[in-house]
């Protein structure tokens, strides 16, 4: 029981990028990340020592348990592609506090250390990935892009992006962002070189085609967005139906193609997937279960219905 309990915390997305991160403290007693800055700097000399070590940036032991079964799982080699999934730089940076409870992306050395660790967590994970199958993509997790280009956070938006432009480019493989939330679309699908975009448009839909210039842009290039349509908390999944969430991806489809966005292009680069990832049920994996059964059946009326099975 007791490694159960320590396993849980061990599965936050933003613990399981810590191992071996210089000056972290994790607490499993009262569930909380400690960092020092101190001893980040007593601690670097290590990471500089293993930085072209793989195995010293995998997502190992406690740190991931569910992560290791999906590797070991016989099924997986059967998928037409895997994707790899982690917390990004600017949401750890400003959720992340130091002994002055400063969030460290406001430290320009642990800031610029913090871009360069994520990038080589995220480059190890999808090797790691690409050895089971080679079409396998990591896409990082960023809600703290909803508000970072705010005027109150105190990072500059200029500087932001430029930093956010220069991580990416650290990255390999296919270059996805998912997120939840509503942050600067321009940003996102003109100011970065993004392959993939996932975005809940459940919530976020309606304001998030009204970019339709950006959205053309993103799909002249070759871009994918993933449209994050299906609820997966309880009170949404129960309000809806199959109908009602193609309704609702077909009305966002018709306007841009009423902007000059052809469906059949939209289509052909388009994933359907859960509205968001941060899950509070009550019921625990019912919701979430229920949820993809869901997904698979709009997946499959869309393509039936437009001829792309």
């Amino acid at each position: 029981m007791a490694a159960a309990a320590a396993c849980s915390f061990y599965e936050d997305m933003y613990v399981q990028v810590t191992e071996n991160f210089p000056g972290i403290t994790i607490d499993n007693r009262e569930y909380k990340i400690f960092f020092d800055t101190d001893r980040f700097y007593e601690q670097l000399e290590s990471y500089v020592e293993n930085y072209d070590n793989d195995d010293y940036f995998k997502i190992k032991g406690l740190y991931s348990a569910v992560y290791r079964r999906f590797l070991d799982d016989p099924r997986i080699k059967e998928a037409s592609s895997l994707r790899g999934q982690s917390i990004g730089p600017i949401s750890f940076g400003l959720k992340i506090a130091d002994e002055n409870k400063k969030p460290v992306i406001y430290n320009d050395e642990v800031k610029g250390f913090l871009y360069e660790f994520m990038a080589r967590k995220i480059n190890v994970q999808r090797r790691e990935i690409a050895q089971i199958n080679p079409n396998s993509f990591v896409w990082i997790d960023e809600p703290g892009l909803s508000f970072i280009f705010g005027s109150f956070t105190g990072y500059p938006a200029e500087v932001a992006k430029k930093d956010y432009i220069d991580f990416l480019r650290l990255l390999e493989g296919p270059r996805g962002i998912h997120l939840c939330g509503n942050p600067d679309w321009s940003f996102l699908l003109e100011g970065l070189d993004l392959d993939i975009l996932s975005v809940d448009v459940l919530s976020n839909g309606p304001i998030f085609v009204k970019y339709t210039d950006q959205i053309r842009e993103f799909i002249n290039r070759g871009g994918i967005l993933s449209w994050g349509i299906v609820p997966t908390l309880t009170e949404e999944f129960e309000q809806e139906s199959i109908d009602s969430v193609i309704g609702k991806l077909e009305e966002m489809w018709d306007y841009l193609d009423s902007r000059g966005i052809p469906r059949e292009k939209l289509l052909r680069q388009a994933w359907i997937a859960p509205a968001r990832c941060c899950l509070v049920n009550t019921d625990g994996n019912e919701t979430v279960e229920k949820a993809f059964r869901v997904l698979n059946e709009v997946s499959l009326r869309i393509k039936e219905k437009y001829g792309l099975l």
